[in-house]
């Protein structure tokens, strides 16, 4: 009789030798091939000669952890799911893995092994596995707890504000607030989607009162997840924004999210140097090489079913954009290392 994880290849990213040689031992007794590391240096290393269907990955481990090491695994082309299991009571650490696509997360200690095997099993068969109208009752669920604290819901936006300055994809990205951080309402994310490839967005959270917080959240939830999604089926890989920005009007209506959000999101491919920007309710002038682009606002998401955009594309191995809008106003700067 077949075991239930027969011939699965998992790599254990994990600094405590004693967990990790329990949770080897296991999955081992339920047929899964293992490669043990004990931090993110060590488990990049490995990629090389062991190629896993799984990854279980701490978080706060020495010389490299756990965030660090799913940003370069992803920045590498690789869509293996990771299982995050931590300790950590730092929401804002569990935020930053999600938005990195993983998988699940699991806290410490695990009193019942039998739920990681199923946690795996649901990344190697999902369609076994996944329910969508539970996903949506757990969705609207979590929506629920953070509604009813507000307070709580804008610590845990402003804790996930990108630095103003970094690198990504090889490219100098910083950007700057125009107006005072104690009034402005526009929130920005931008993050690596694979070593060739980022996005961006940013959202005015001043025009939907405590639904704005909100909107900025699940946004940035999902919005990395679903452009991956769309550039899988893409051998070009160039996105067509318009769909992205349509499905998140519809979850926006789908979570009961009543407002106006408006949003700008950017697309840039470093070695094809494309651009792509496209708004709904917010303002932005493009510099972008020699050229100068206005794009106007459109309207903003959540005012209709329907969206009403406008984009624009341009090549160019280095840009800045000025974005603003009823909550404020910033500056967005790249310069690619082809520039």
């Amino acid at each position: 009789m077949a075991l239930p994880l027969e011939s699965k290849r998992v790599m254990i990213v994990e600094d405590d030798p004693v967990f990790r040689c329990v949770l080897a031992g296991y999955l081992q007794s339920q047929g899964a091939l293992i490669q043990e590391a004990a931090n993110g240096i060590e488990a990049l290393s490995l990629l090389d000669e062991f190629t896993p269907d799984a990854i279980l990955c701490d978080l706060a481990m020495p010389k490299m952890g756990g965030i660090e090491f799913i940003k370069r695994f992803r920045e590498r082309g690789f869509q293996t799911p990771v299982v995050v299991i931590s300790a950590t009571e730092e929401m804002a650490d569990v935020a930053n893995a999600m938005r990195l696509g993983v998988r699940d997360v699991l806290l410490k200690p695990i009193t019942d092994l039998s739920r990681l095997q199923e946690t795996l099993l649901s990344c190697f068969y999902p369609d076994l596995f996944e329910s969508p109208a539970l996903e949506k009752d757990e969705f609207i669920h979590d929506w629920e707890l953070l509604s009813q604290d507000p307070e709580y819901a804008a610590r845990l936006l402003k804790q996930l504000q990108p630095p103003v300055q970094q690198t990504i994809c090889g490219c100098k990205v910083n950007y700057r607030q125009l107006t005072s951080l104690n009034n402005s309402g526009l929130v920005l994310d931008i993050a690596p989607l694979s070593s060739n490839d980022l996005a961006f967005y940013c959202l005015d959270v001043s025009r939907a009162g405590e639904n704005g917080i909100l909107a900025a959240l699940m946004v940035r939830a999902i919005f990395n997840g679903l452009l991956q999604e769309q550039l899988a089926h893409q051998e070009l890989r160039l996105p067509q924004m318009s769909t992205i920005l349509k499905q998140v009007n519809h979850l926006l209506r789908q979570a009961n999210l009543d407002g106006q959000f408006p949003l700008l999101a950017g697309y840039y491919h470093v070695q094809q140097q494309n651009l792509i920007l496209v708004s709904a309710g917010l303002h932005a002038k493009i510099h972008a090489g020699d050229n100068l682009i206005q794009l106007n606002s459109g309207v903003p998401l959540g005012t209709m079913g329907s969206i009403h955009i406008n984009q624009v594309s341009q090549r160019c191995s280095h840009w800045q954009s000025q974005i603003w809008g009823a909550g404020g106003h910033l500056r967005l700067m790249l310069t690619s290392p082809h520039h």
